[in-house]
Protein backbone atom coordinates (compact mmCIF):
# COMPACT_ATOMS: atom_id res chain seq x y z
CA UNK A 1 0.00 0.00 0.00
CA UNK A 2 1.02 3.62 -0.43
CA UNK A 3 0.31 6.52 1.90
CA UNK A 4 1.70 9.62 0.27
CA UNK A 5 5.41 8.99 -0.28
CA UNK A 6 5.46 5.89 1.93
CA UNK A 7 5.22 2.37 0.54
CA UNK A 8 4.27 -0.19 3.18
CA UNK A 9 3.57 -3.91 3.28
CA UNK A 10 1.98 -5.32 6.43
CA UNK A 11 3.63 -2.56 8.45
CA UNK A 12 4.31 -2.40 12.17
CA UNK A 13 3.88 1.12 13.52
CA UNK A 14 4.97 2.69 16.79
CA UNK A 15 1.99 4.35 18.45
CA UNK A 16 2.15 7.99 19.52
CA UNK A 17 2.42 8.07 23.33
CA UNK A 18 2.68 11.14 25.53
CA UNK A 19 5.95 11.36 27.48
CA UNK A 20 7.13 8.15 25.78
CA UNK A 21 7.68 8.50 22.04
CA UNK A 22 10.40 11.12 22.18
CA UNK A 23 13.24 11.10 19.66
CA UNK A 24 15.38 8.68 21.65
CA UNK A 25 12.68 6.03 21.97
CA UNK A 26 11.58 6.49 18.38
CA UNK A 27 15.14 5.83 17.24
CA UNK A 28 15.39 2.73 19.44
CA UNK A 29 12.20 1.34 17.92
CA UNK A 30 13.18 2.35 14.39
CA UNK A 31 16.54 0.61 14.74
CA UNK A 32 14.72 -2.48 15.94
CA UNK A 33 12.18 -2.87 13.18
CA UNK A 34 9.42 -0.25 13.42
CA UNK A 35 8.26 0.75 9.93
CA UNK A 36 6.62 4.04 10.88
CA UNK A 37 6.95 6.02 14.11
CA UNK A 38 4.88 8.86 15.56
CA UNK A 39 5.67 11.79 17.81
CA UNK A 40 4.17 12.38 21.21
CA UNK A 41 0.79 14.11 21.22
CA UNK A 42 1.21 17.70 20.03
CA UNK A 43 -1.25 20.21 21.45
CA UNK A 44 -2.69 22.34 18.65
CA UNK A 45 -3.24 25.33 20.93
CA UNK A 46 0.36 25.07 22.11
CA UNK A 47 1.61 25.24 18.53
CA UNK A 48 -0.58 28.21 17.73
CA UNK A 49 0.71 30.02 20.84
CA UNK A 50 4.35 29.24 19.93
CA UNK A 51 4.88 27.28 23.15
CA UNK A 52 8.54 26.25 23.13
CA UNK A 53 7.84 22.94 24.89
CA UNK A 54 5.24 22.12 22.24
CA UNK A 55 7.37 23.27 19.32
CA UNK A 56 10.22 21.04 20.50
CA UNK A 57 8.01 18.03 19.87
CA UNK A 58 8.21 18.80 16.14
CA UNK A 59 11.93 18.04 16.00
CA UNK A 60 12.62 15.16 13.61
CA UNK A 61 15.84 13.36 12.70
CA UNK A 62 16.27 11.82 9.25
CA UNK A 63 16.97 8.39 10.74
CA UNK A 64 13.44 8.30 12.14
CA UNK A 65 11.69 8.54 8.80
CA UNK A 66 9.00 7.82 7.85
CA UNK A 67 7.39 9.63 10.76
CA UNK A 68 4.01 11.14 11.55
CA UNK A 69 3.32 14.14 13.76
CA UNK A 70 0.15 13.66 15.78
CA UNK A 71 -1.84 16.75 16.72
CA UNK A 72 -4.87 17.10 18.96
CA UNK A 73 -7.35 19.81 19.77
CA UNK A 74 -11.02 20.65 20.10
CA UNK A 75 -11.25 23.64 17.76
CA UNK A 76 -11.06 23.29 14.00
CA UNK A 77 -9.30 26.63 13.31
CA UNK A 78 -6.48 25.85 15.74
CA UNK A 79 -6.14 22.32 14.35
CA UNK A 80 -5.83 23.74 10.84
CA UNK A 81 -3.19 26.22 11.94
CA UNK A 82 -1.36 23.55 13.94
CA UNK A 83 -1.32 21.18 10.98
CA UNK A 84 0.24 23.89 8.81
CA UNK A 85 2.91 24.53 11.45
CA UNK A 86 3.57 20.80 11.81
CA UNK A 87 3.90 20.48 8.03
CA UNK A 88 6.82 22.88 8.27
CA UNK A 89 8.75 20.20 10.18
CA UNK A 90 8.54 18.00 7.04
CA UNK A 91 7.08 14.78 8.45
CA UNK A 92 5.69 12.19 6.08
CA UNK A 93 2.26 12.27 7.74
CA UNK A 94 0.01 14.46 9.86
CA UNK A 95 -2.11 12.39 12.25
CA UNK A 96 -5.24 13.63 14.01
CA UNK A 97 -5.72 12.32 17.53
CA UNK A 98 -9.37 11.35 17.87
CA UNK A 99 -8.74 8.63 20.43
CA UNK A 100 -7.14 10.03 23.59
CA UNK A 101 -9.36 8.91 26.47
CA UNK A 102 -7.87 11.08 29.23
CA UNK A 103 -10.53 13.28 30.86
CA UNK A 104 -8.68 16.57 30.43
CA UNK A 105 -8.62 15.93 26.68
CA UNK A 106 -11.78 13.98 25.88
CA UNK A 107 -14.23 15.90 28.08
CA UNK A 108 -13.34 19.18 26.39
CA UNK A 109 -14.11 17.78 22.96
CA UNK A 110 -10.64 16.79 21.76
CA UNK A 111 -9.22 13.30 21.29
CA UNK A 112 -11.89 10.66 21.86
CA UNK A 113 -14.33 13.45 22.65
CA UNK A 114 -14.72 13.84 18.89
CA UNK A 115 -16.45 10.44 18.84
CA UNK A 116 -19.48 12.14 20.40
CA UNK A 117 -19.66 14.62 17.53
CA UNK A 118 -19.04 12.76 14.24
CA UNK A 119 -20.01 15.82 12.19
CA UNK A 120 -17.32 17.86 13.89
CA UNK A 121 -14.74 15.10 13.47
CA UNK A 122 -15.51 14.86 9.77
CA UNK A 123 -15.32 18.63 9.37
CA UNK A 124 -12.02 18.75 11.26
CA UNK A 125 -10.45 16.05 9.11
CA UNK A 126 -11.65 17.74 5.93
CA UNK A 127 -10.31 21.12 7.02
CA UNK A 128 -6.90 19.73 7.95
CA UNK A 129 -6.68 17.75 4.71
CA UNK A 130 -7.40 20.91 2.73
CA UNK A 131 -4.85 22.92 4.72
CA UNK A 132 -1.78 20.75 4.13
CA UNK A 133 -0.15 18.94 1.23
CA UNK A 134 0.87 15.92 3.32
CA UNK A 135 -1.28 12.82 3.81
CA UNK A 136 -3.54 13.15 6.86
CA UNK A 137 -4.33 10.09 8.95
CA UNK A 138 -6.64 9.61 11.92
CA UNK A 139 -6.31 7.56 15.11
CA UNK A 140 -9.49 6.86 17.03
CA UNK A 141 -11.43 4.28 19.07
CA UNK A 142 -14.46 2.05 18.60
CA UNK A 143 -16.79 4.60 20.15
CA UNK A 144 -17.44 6.56 23.32
CA UNK A 145 -18.81 3.57 25.23
CA UNK A 146 -20.26 0.12 24.60
CA UNK A 147 -23.69 1.54 23.87
CA UNK A 148 -22.43 3.99 21.26
CA UNK A 149 -19.91 2.09 19.14
CA UNK A 150 -19.88 4.02 15.87
CA UNK A 151 -16.56 3.11 14.30
CA UNK A 152 -18.00 2.02 10.94
CA UNK A 153 -19.75 5.37 10.50
CA UNK A 154 -16.62 7.20 11.69
CA UNK A 155 -14.46 5.29 9.21
CA UNK A 156 -16.74 6.21 6.32
CA UNK A 157 -16.75 9.84 7.39
CA UNK A 158 -12.98 10.24 7.74
CA UNK A 159 -12.46 8.56 4.36
CA UNK A 160 -15.01 10.90 2.77
CA UNK A 161 -13.18 13.81 4.39
CA UNK A 162 -9.95 12.81 2.69
CA UNK A 163 -8.05 10.86 5.33
CA UNK A 164 -5.30 8.68 3.87
CA UNK A 165 -5.48 5.97 6.56
CA UNK A 166 -7.26 5.14 9.80
CA UNK A 167 -5.88 3.60 12.98
CA UNK A 168 -8.33 2.10 15.46
CA UNK A 169 -7.60 1.40 19.10
CA UNK A 170 -10.00 -1.46 19.71
CA UNK A 171 -11.46 -0.20 22.97
CA UNK A 172 -14.05 2.46 23.75
CA UNK A 173 -13.24 5.77 25.38
CA UNK A 174 -14.79 4.71 28.69
CA UNK A 175 -12.54 1.64 28.80
CA UNK A 176 -9.41 3.75 28.60
CA UNK A 177 -6.63 1.17 28.66
CA UNK A 178 -8.60 -1.30 30.77
CA UNK A 179 -10.62 -4.35 29.87
CA UNK A 180 -10.52 -6.58 26.84
CA UNK A 181 -9.85 -5.26 23.36
CA UNK A 182 -12.55 -5.99 20.81
CA UNK A 183 -11.28 -6.63 17.29
CA UNK A 184 -14.63 -7.89 16.00
CA UNK A 185 -15.66 -4.59 14.38
CA UNK A 186 -12.57 -4.29 12.18
CA UNK A 187 -13.65 -6.65 9.36
CA UNK A 188 -16.79 -4.55 8.90
CA UNK A 189 -14.68 -1.39 8.83
CA UNK A 190 -12.44 -2.96 6.20
CA UNK A 191 -15.47 -3.75 4.05
CA UNK A 192 -16.80 -0.22 4.45
CA UNK A 193 -13.73 1.77 3.38
CA UNK A 194 -10.89 1.51 0.88
CA UNK A 195 -8.21 3.41 2.83
CA UNK A 196 -5.67 1.41 4.87
CA UNK A 197 -6.88 0.40 8.33
CA UNK A 198 -4.39 -0.16 11.13
CA UNK A 199 -5.24 -1.88 14.41
CA UNK A 200 -3.97 -0.90 17.86
CA UNK A 201 -4.50 -2.37 21.31
CA UNK A 202 -2.85 -5.09 23.41
CA UNK A 203 -0.31 -6.32 20.86
CA UNK A 204 2.44 -7.54 23.16
CA UNK A 205 3.83 -10.61 21.39
CA UNK A 206 4.49 -11.71 17.80
CA UNK A 207 1.61 -14.16 18.19
CA UNK A 208 -0.70 -11.28 19.11
CA UNK A 209 0.22 -9.44 15.92
CA UNK A 210 -0.30 -12.52 13.77
CA UNK A 211 -3.71 -13.12 15.33
CA UNK A 212 -4.77 -9.52 14.74
CA UNK A 213 -3.76 -9.64 11.07
CA UNK A 214 -5.60 -12.94 10.62
CA UNK A 215 -8.77 -12.10 12.54
CA UNK A 216 -9.29 -8.57 11.25
CA UNK A 217 -7.79 -8.43 7.77
CA UNK A 218 -6.20 -5.12 8.78
CA UNK A 219 -3.45 -3.50 6.75
CA UNK A 220 -1.03 -2.94 9.62
CA UNK A 221 -0.58 -3.19 13.37
CA UNK A 222 0.27 -0.29 15.65
CA UNK A 223 2.14 -1.15 18.85
CA UNK A 224 2.13 1.04 21.94
CA UNK A 225 2.67 -0.28 25.46
CA UNK A 226 4.01 -3.54 24.08
CA UNK A 227 7.01 -1.62 22.71
CA UNK A 228 7.71 -0.05 26.10
CA UNK A 229 7.74 -3.52 27.65
CA UNK A 230 9.79 -4.97 24.81
CA UNK A 231 11.62 -2.65 22.37
CA UNK A 232 12.61 -5.73 20.33
CA UNK A 233 8.96 -6.54 19.59
CA UNK A 234 8.98 -5.08 16.08
CA UNK A 235 11.88 -7.20 14.80
CA UNK A 236 10.63 -10.26 16.69
CA UNK A 237 7.22 -9.87 15.07
CA UNK A 238 8.58 -9.35 11.57
CA UNK A 239 10.69 -12.48 11.86
CA UNK A 240 7.74 -14.48 13.16
CA UNK A 241 5.38 -13.27 10.43
CA UNK A 242 7.96 -14.02 7.73
CA UNK A 243 9.29 -17.38 8.90
CA UNK A 244 6.77 -18.77 11.35
CA UNK A 245 9.60 -19.14 13.84
CA UNK A 246 10.45 -17.12 16.93
CA UNK A 247 13.72 -15.33 17.47
CA UNK A 248 15.55 -16.25 20.67
CA UNK A 249 14.77 -13.72 23.38
CA UNK A 250 17.40 -11.09 24.09
CA UNK A 251 20.08 -12.08 26.55
CA UNK A 252 20.89 -9.94 29.55
CA UNK A 253 23.94 -8.64 27.71
CA UNK A 254 21.76 -7.62 24.74
CA UNK A 255 19.30 -5.92 27.05
CA UNK A 256 21.99 -3.93 28.79
CA UNK A 257 23.58 -2.98 25.46
CA UNK A 258 20.29 -1.59 24.08
CA UNK A 259 19.54 0.05 27.42
CA UNK A 260 22.88 1.89 27.30
CA UNK A 261 22.26 2.89 23.68
CA UNK A 262 18.97 4.41 24.81
CA UNK A 263 20.74 6.18 27.69
CA UNK A 264 23.25 7.69 25.27
CA UNK A 265 20.54 8.94 22.93
CA UNK A 266 18.46 10.42 25.72
CA UNK A 267 21.39 12.23 27.34
CA UNK A 268 22.69 13.58 24.02
CA UNK A 269 19.27 15.00 23.18
CA UNK A 270 18.15 16.29 26.58
CA UNK A 271 21.23 16.76 28.71
CA UNK A 272 22.48 14.45 31.42
CA UNK A 273 20.14 14.89 34.36
CA UNK A 274 16.93 15.23 32.36
CA UNK A 275 17.99 12.52 29.92
CA UNK A 276 18.55 10.01 32.73
CA UNK A 277 15.47 10.92 34.76
CA UNK A 278 13.11 10.73 31.78
CA UNK A 279 14.36 7.22 31.00
CA UNK A 280 12.94 5.85 34.25
CA UNK A 281 9.68 4.88 32.59
CA UNK A 282 11.66 2.42 30.43
CA UNK A 283 13.59 0.66 33.21
CA UNK A 284 10.93 -2.01 33.73
CA UNK A 285 10.89 -2.91 30.05
CA UNK A 286 14.62 -3.45 29.71
CA UNK A 287 14.73 -5.50 32.93
CA UNK A 288 11.45 -7.37 32.48
CA UNK A 289 11.64 -11.08 33.16
CA UNK A 290 14.92 -11.02 35.07
CA UNK A 291 14.49 -12.80 38.43
CA UNK A 292 14.79 -10.79 41.64
CA UNK A 293 15.32 -7.51 39.84
CA UNK A 294 12.91 -5.32 41.81
CA UNK A 295 15.47 -4.06 44.32
CA UNK A 296 17.97 -3.23 41.57
CA UNK A 297 15.32 -1.40 39.57
CA UNK A 298 14.42 0.67 42.63
CA UNK A 299 18.09 1.57 43.03
CA UNK A 300 18.27 2.75 39.42
CA UNK A 301 15.33 5.06 40.04
CA UNK A 302 17.50 7.18 42.34
CA UNK A 303 20.31 7.74 39.81
CA UNK A 304 20.58 11.02 37.88
CA UNK A 305 24.12 10.59 36.51
CA UNK A 306 24.90 8.83 33.23
CA UNK A 307 28.23 7.41 34.36
CA UNK A 308 26.77 5.99 37.55
CA UNK A 309 23.83 4.49 35.67
CA UNK A 310 26.20 2.90 33.16
CA UNK A 311 28.44 1.51 35.88
CA UNK A 312 25.53 0.02 37.81
CA UNK A 313 24.09 -1.63 34.70
CA UNK A 314 27.43 -3.16 33.74
CA UNK A 315 28.04 -4.35 37.30
CA UNK A 316 24.59 -5.93 37.37
CA UNK A 317 25.21 -7.63 34.03
CA UNK A 318 28.58 -8.99 35.11
CA UNK A 319 27.36 -10.45 38.39
CA UNK A 320 24.08 -11.83 37.09
CA UNK A 321 23.82 -15.04 35.14
CA UNK A 322 22.82 -14.12 31.58
CA UNK A 323 19.19 -14.86 30.97
CA UNK A 324 17.07 -15.28 27.90
CA UNK A 325 13.68 -14.85 29.50
CA UNK A 326 11.13 -13.68 26.94
CA UNK A 327 9.96 -10.10 27.33
CA UNK A 328 6.26 -10.82 27.56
Amino acid sequence: MRIGSITLEQPLLLAPMEDVTDIAFRLICKRNGADVVYTEFVNAEGLVRDSMSTLRKLTILDEERPIGIQIYGAEIPSMVRAASIAEGASPELIDINAGCWVKDVALRGAGAGLLQDPDKMEAMVRAVVQAVSLPVTVKTRLGWDESSINIVDIAKRVEAAGAAALTIHCRTRTQGLRGVVNYSHIPEVKRAVSIPVFVNGDVRTPEDAKRVFKETGCDGVMIGRGAIENPWLFQQTKYFLTTGNKLPPPTLNERVRLFLEHVGLSVSLKGERKGVIELRKHFSGYLHGIPNVARFRSELMTIVDRQQLTERLLEFRDRTEPVGTPLS
